[in-house]
């Protein structure tokens, strides 16, 4: 507890100051860009000719004088095809759609599912909003640390684990939760956490949803209401209709 505390103090201290006094909750990303080795306008990136083809199905499903609004998909297989969105792969996009680079940018910096910055090859995305904090996500936020030997926002030596602190992520009847990549691990205890870690390092493919007995979000008391049999057709319906 001690370190969730030492963690969340250091973080309002930092936001406040860089805020003028009000603290908030940020993703960790820049929203300026700054060049580097691996990110900028030279880092090479066209869609693949498989992924040629998608654009082309995804632009399909918008009129004439409305492909902008496939900017969102466009951008998310972009980074599905390099593992994160260099803004060499923005400027393609800007391309391919015909529109200014700029809107492509607007997009990109808004929706923090849209990575800037390179990421390992599972990226652990955790809830840390009052439903999730108050089912302990700080302690599953300590056990990955633990575990991984790294800190928020942080990467692994072997590029195979980047670790992120996220907004509600939906699953608040399921806390504390994580998402990795594009699944869903729910009701976690920090052994559990350190299964789906294990597992993953090892290339076995862990159970996905919660891991507290659950079948999906229904009450873990047994279920309150519904419990009887539904009735036939035409139930309640009067006889003359």
């Amino acid at each position: 507890m001690a370190g969730v505390l030492g963690r969340l103090l250091t973080k309002t201290i930092a936001v406040t100051r860089a805020t003028g006094g009000v603290a908030r909750y940020s993703s960790h990303q820049i929203f300026s860009h700054r060049d580097s080795p691996d990110n900028n306008e030279n880092t090479p990136f066209a869609f693949t000719p498989e992924n040629k083809r998608r654009v082309e199905v995804i632009m399909n499903n918008y009129p004439e004088g409305h492909k902008v609004a496939a900017m969102i998909p466009v951008l998310d297989l972009a980074q599905r095809q390099h593992g994160w969105l260099p803004i060499s792969a923005m400027n393609h996009v800007a391309e391919v759609l015909g529109v200014p680079r700029m809107r492509v940018y607007e997009v990109a910096t808004f929706y923090t599912m849209f990575q800037r910055s390179p990421v390992g090859k599972y990226h652990v995305q955790v809830c840390t909003t009052t439903p999730c904090m108050l089912c302990d996500s700080g302690g599953i936020v300590d056990t990955i640390c633990d575990t991984l030997n790294i800190d928020i926002g942080g990467t692994t030596s072997d590029k195979m684990f980047t670790l992120s602190e996220v907004e509600c992520l939906g699953a608040c009847v399921n806390a504390p939760m994580v998402q990795i990549n594009d699944d869903y691990y729910e009701d976690l205890s920090p052994n559990d956490i350190k299964e789906i870690l294990s597992d993953l390092r090892n290339g076995k493919v862990p159970k996905k949803g919660p891991r507290n007995g659950r079948y999906a979000a229904e009450p873990t008391g047994g279920l309150t209401s519904l419990t009887d049999p539904p009735k036939g057709p035409g139930f309640g319906v009067r006889e003359d209709l």
